[in-house]
């Protein structure tokens, strides 16, 4: 994992809500990021609508600085990357997600990525400060991303890059996978069925019955029962033995 001064810079060119800044630090704080740089934010900053939106990533809004140009605000990074769906005229390297996140992992020095505002995106200037343009390979029918969709992206294939190895990042808790019961278990609970299956006349007529067993127990082998499956269904099988309880 790569020491926290290395993490990219997110910067918010002109952001136009404030829900959307709250949306984009909670984007980031998911994969590890926590510097934002607001560039003239269209409400001022702070702004109270940050803050519910953001859903507990206070210390990304609480720790986040303001421009007055994005000059400023990338005047100690490195390398810029501008987002943005169509190069505006100006001619640069068009990187994907992914090809951007490598290049962070892979050269030194500060990396900063610009989103634009919400309505327009970022301007032929804003682009034309970035050493590359990042752009998301998405439906031409409707290339419609908001701002916090964008800086997930980013953000989540940073953080692939930076902790392929598990890292910081967690997957969700998953419950143990318990292994397959023995095969006495099974043949338990295939005879039980059989057993009960016998006096309704399911094996019937007899010149059958060999080849219907065969197929009863290859369908209930299919599914590997672990041991509390087979409990389980033998439980079932039971209470259909027994018939409707007759309470009192």
């Amino acid at each position: 994992m790569s020491p926290p001064n290395s993490n990219p810079v997110i910067v918010l060119v002109r952001p136009q809500l404030g829900e959307n800044i709250g949306k984009a630090a909670r984007a980031m704080l998911n994969f590890g990021l926590t510097e934002m740089r607001l560039v003239a934010p269209r409400d001022g900053w702070p702004n109270p609508s940050a803050g519910p939106a953001a859903s507990g990533a206070d210390i990304v809004l609480e720790q986040a600085r303001v421009y007055d140009s994005v000059a400023d605000a990338v005047a100690d990074c490195a390398h810029v990357h501008a987002t943005t769906v169509r190069k505006r005229g100006v001619t640069k390297p068009v990187l994907t997600p992914e090809q951007a996140a490598g290049e962070m992992a892979s050269m030194a020095g500060r990396h900063a990525i610009l989103f634009g505002p919400e309505r327009s995106g970022l301007e032929t200037d804003d682009v034309a400060l970035a050493r590359t343009i990042v752009t998301v390979p998405i439906n031409p029918e409707f290339g419609s991303l908001n701002l916090a969709q964008a800086v997930i992206l980013l953000s989540y294939e940073w953080s692939k890059s930076q902790h392929s190895d598990g890292g910081m990042m967690a997957q969700p808790t998953s419950e143990e996978i318990l292994p397959p019961a023995p095969q006495q278990e099974l043949d338990g609970m295939i005879a039980q069925l059989e057993g009960m299956l016998e006096p309704c006349g399911y094996f019937r007529p007899e010149s059958r019955a060999t080849a219907t067993r065969r197929t009863l127990r290859t369908m209930l082998t299919k599914p590997a029962w672990n041991h509390l499956e087979i409990r389980t269904m033998r439980g079932v099988l039971s209470a259909l033995a027994k018939g409707p309880r007759q309470d009192g």
